[in-house]
């Protein structure tokens, strides 16, 4: 049943928010066998991260959230661009594949993220793999030129990030860093060990749209 502010899990699956009409999908929709991601051992369905994700979540506190709804985290987002890049090496499945400063680093289980905006073009939550990015950006116009592509829904095209998939992670970090798992801010870490669960959760999905948005089965 949707019930956060974003609801992220709920619109990447096409669960309408409308209680009545939620209550009939679990009643009697599809069943779909969804695969989740595992970070430091706890496990996520929608996506995780450090650095900008992690600080805007923080900051938009659950005060601010009641007050001010989906807005609390495009004021957080504001100072979260504003955060130093952090010097890290990110390896895929036992191999390095990023190293250098970053200033965020996500990984996704599904595409789309709040309003819509689809971060990960290719993700599926059912394909065994997860994706990650990683943000370079370290200004504020820099900033600006990610998130254009984002609202364009090509984030991927974009020199100042570099996508991947994968089923197993390490991310090694300069310094201590809070991390996000599905909207929860974690205690600080140096490391982030990380894997994904295949066909781990089964739920009932739409069964109009049961392809839609988790990819192909």
């Amino acid at each position: 049943m949707p019930a956060g502010t974003a609801n992220l899990l709920a619109t990447n699956l096409g669960i309408p928010k409308h209680v009545a009409r939620a209550v009939h999908v679990g009643l009697h929709g599809a069943r779909r066998k969804l695969d989740v991601g595992v970070v430091n051992g706890e496990r996520f369905a929608v996506m995780a991260g450090t650095g900008f994700d992690a600080i805007m979540i923080d900051k938009a506190d659950s005060a601010r959230k009641k007050r001010l709804g989906r807005i609390a985290y495009f004021r957080s987002g504001l100072d979260a661009i504003r955060a130093k890049a952090v010097r890290m090496t990110v390896q895929v499945d036992g191999t390095v594949w990023f190293k250098g400063k970053a200033s965020a680093v996500l990984i996704g289980n599904v595409g789309r993220v709040a309003g819509g905006l689809t971060v990960f073009p290719n993700a599926s939550a059912s394909d065994a793999f997860l994706d990650v990015g990683v943000v370079t950006a370290d200004s504020v116009w820099q900033w600006v030129r990610v998130l254009s592509r984002v609202a364009r829904g090509r984030p991927d095209r974009s020199p100042l990030v570099d996508m991947t998939r994968g089923k197993a992670l390490v991310i090694d970090l300069g310094r201590r860093l809070s991390y996000e798992l599905d909207g929860g801010v974690r205690p600080a870490a140096r490391r982030l060990e990380v894997r994904v669960k295949p066909r781990a959760v089964t739920l009932r999905v739409p069964r109009a749209n049961r392809r839609a948005n988790t990819g192909p089965h």
